[in-house]
């Protein structure tokens, strides 16, 4: 670990010289680019220095403690219980920065919500995640925009785009990716037999504008009629907009905004960020992150949370925890995530020791 931060505060001090040179200065999208690395690392490098500084102070008390100076020895040992403890303190802090992910003091994410086994449920199963992020974002104070949305005849939804923002949201919501299964009766069930379907939850960090850059000829935009019931205006013109990744072939579309316009910004927005994640993850892997393996590697596949309906219980299988469903389906997801990081930090704890 102490390699680890040694290379983030030498990284840390290449870009605090990169700031000051008048080249890069010049350069407005290189400028950016460099001062959002910087703020990203400044967390962990300010609390990397504080430590260092401290563990300094002990090390000249410990030569003083061992000196032949009796009076300079006592004053010494008076101050060396206080330093300890700071040293302790400072230590559990950055390993709150530490165990973050990079990304964790991003302000915007997108969040795909996408029904899987079950039919019609699963769709509706989908709704009910959607208005349960809706009211979780609420009670935060998060900002919740509707990119896109394939709505079903019952009022489900086989897939539904958000992008959210506001403070601490990725950091938060990113425990949500992975597999989600609920167990009900379901509305359209005559024999009152309980069904278990399923719904798959993607939370990804959008990226800035000048670290994903696109330009036309690397994609290919097509535009549609907007599909949904109802036949609602947005089904009589070709507004909808569907833009194909050329080299990676990722598919992102909106139809939720009568104008082509906003279609396409938002459906841009959406693969500026689904291609920032290819990246991100492929980085991810490479170097097996620790810490997401401490709850859950993310992966959508994976069943991270069951919802019992009968039996008004939520299950986070990661942390083997149980919570009221209803509370959190009307806004108390925060229950949920306080414990998921909770349990995340005392593994961090647990894992990493002083010196290690």
């Amino acid at each position: 670990m102490r390699d680890e931060l040694d290379e983030k505060l030498a990284r840390f001090e290449t870009l605090e010289r990169d700031l000051a040179d008048p080249v890069i200065q010049a350069d407005p999208q290189r400028m950016a680019a460099v001062a959002r690395e910087h703020g990203v690392l400044s967390r962990v490098v300010s609390r990397y220095r504080s430590l260092l500084d401290l563990e300094r102070q002990v090390e000249e008390h410990r030569e003083l403690i061992a000196g032949d100076d009796e009076e300079l020895r006592s004053l010494a040992e008076m101050e060396m219980e206080e330093l300890n403890a700071r040293r302790e303190q400072q230590w559990e802090s950055l390993l709150d920065s530490v165990g973050a992910d990079d990304d964790a003091d991003r302000r915007r994410c997108i969040m795909e919500l996408r029904a899987g086994t079950g039919g019609d449920e699963a769709a509706l199963f989908v709704r009910d995640l959607y208005e349960m992020y809706r009211r979780a974002a609420a009670a935060a104070g998060w900002t919740v925009e509707l990119l896109d949305a394939s709505p079903t005849e019952l009022g489900g939804f086989k897939e539904i785009v958000l992008g959210l923002s506001g403070e601490d949201v990725f950091r938060r919501l990113e425990f949500e990716s992975g597999g989600h299964r609920v167990q009900r009766v379901p509305d359209t069930e005559t024999k009152g037999r309980i069904h278990t379907s399923a719904a798959t939850v993607a939370v990804m960090p959008e990226p800035e504008d000048v670290e994903v850059t696109i330009s036309p000829d690397e994609y290919r935009k097509d535009l549609f009629c907007a599909s949904g019931p109802g036949g609602q205006h947005v089904n009589k013109t070709a507004s909808a907009v569907r833009l194909t990744h050329l080299e990676t072939g990722i598919v992102v579309q909106c139809q939720d905004e009568k104008s082509q316009h906003k279609n396409f910004a938002k459906a841009l927005r959406g693969l500026k960020t689904r291609l920032s994640e290819r990246e991100r993850q492929a980085e991810h892997d490479q170097r097996a992150s620790a810490r997401k393996s401490l709850v859950g590697s993310g992966d959508r596949s994976q069943r991270i949370r069951t919802y019992n309906f009968p039996q008004n219980r939520l299950t986070d299988h990661r942390i083997n925890q149980s919570f009221t469903l209803d509370q959190v389906l009307t806004g108390r997801l925060n229950l949920v995530l306080d414990a998921l990081i909770e349990h995340e930090r005392a593994l961090i704890r647990k894992s990493v020791q002083p010196g290690a």
